[in-house]
């Protein structure tokens, strides 16, 4: 799943270029939102200002402001397409690589159950996860980077916390807290998802199997036979559907709840007048953005349990490879591109 691609000479400016160059690109999308992360501190304390002073700010000064949003918007909105355009060539070339080193094994892995299903679907699956997971992952660190210090700095405006009193960079805390306790509740509720979704995938493979087999051979596939297999499926997925239920009911409890905490946090300092609306704005994106970030585990966890059972099967499938490669046995060339 990685040597295939990080540490072949083939795709060595693909896996490690590119790499960097998504990074340097990401990191440049995350300072674009400090710079809108800013202007909306200094939006707000105008449309303070105008409405509390009438005739304080013109039509041209509230305009220009409009224009300085659209100028880093436009950039933002062009660094975003074109970098996920690269994103989906580079995770496609690792899809590729992945390809490659399994079908110069095929002679080897053919008679693993599913092997094919491994080969075409696992490794579209996982260079699918791969793009959202990784990169999200990457972005999460990046913007942790640019707008935690931010937070820091932004939480020298908060006096106290409600029923705590004064701490000092308190919504730091508070959003590490937070996205703590999210992550660790998860965890706890979603534990049995990764193993139902390892079963599922074996168990859509056998009845996958014997479908294929079927369309070749007349006696396969027989009534009696298809049903079996997919009431084995049905059985699975039923048991998957329950315990995600009550997942979600955690997981989307959480999240609606965590939308209240920095305006809980922040209400002793807005009661008492200390912080303009555009100061309270810059908090609360920058605590969100913080926020998020470290809820990336709360967030990401149902395609985590999916990227788990893809690479369980991966893993498997490589073990088999390593094997015959131990005992003397070479892969055969890989198919021309």
């Amino acid at each position: 799943m990685f040597k295939s691609f990080f540490w072949n000479r083939e795709w060595f400016m693909w896996a490690w270029a590119g790499s960097i160059l998504i990074v340097i690109a990401s990191w440049y999308q995350v300072e674009l939102d400090v710079q809108i992360n800013e202007w909306f501190g200094t939006f707000y304390d105008t449309v303070q200002k105008a409405l509390g002073e009438p005739g304080s700010i013109t039509f041209p000064q509230y305009m220009a402001e409009m224009l300085t949003f659209l100028r880093i918007a436009g950039i933002y909105i062009f660094i975003a397409v074109v970098l996920d355009f690269f994103i989906k060539h580079f995770i496609f070339r690792w899809r590729t690589a992945m390809n490659n080193y399994y079908m110069s094994h095929w002679h080897v892995v053919r008679n693993i159950e599913g092997a094919a299903q491994r080969v075409q679907e696992d490794t579209m699956r996982f260079a699918r996860i791969m793009e959202g997971l990784g990169v999200s992952l990457m972005r999460s660190i990046l913007t942790l980077i640019a707008f935690l210090p931010l937070l820091w700095e932004l939480s020298t405006n908060v006096t106290e916390l409600p029923w705590v009193g004064t701490v000092s960079h308190s919504l730091v805390y508070v959003a590490i807290l937070s996205a703590a306790s999210g992550t660790v509740l998860l965890a706890i509720v979603g534990i049995k998802l990764p193993g139902l979704e390892f079963n599922n995938q074996k168990v859509e493979a056998a009845y996958r199997k014997e479908l294929v087999y079927g369309e070749d051979h007349e006696e396969r596939a027989s009534p009696a036979t298809v049903t079996g297999l997919f009431s084995h499926v049905r059985k699975n997925y039923f048991r998957l559907y329950f315990h995600y239920l009550y997942f979600d009911v955690a997981r989307y409890s959480y999240l609606q709840a965590t939308v209240l905490v920095p305006y809980i946090a922040l209400g002793p300092t807005i009661v008492g007048s200390v912080i303009t609306l555009g100061v309270m704005q810059q908090i609360v994106r920058a605590f969100g953005r913080v926020e998020n970030s470290f809820q990336y585990l709360v967030n990401a966890w149902p395609t985590i349990v999916e990227l788990l059972s893809v690479y369980k099967r991966l893993r498997a499938f490589e073990e088999h490879i390593r094997t015959h490669e131990r005992m003397g046995g070479a892969p055969r060339p890989a198919p021309a591109e």
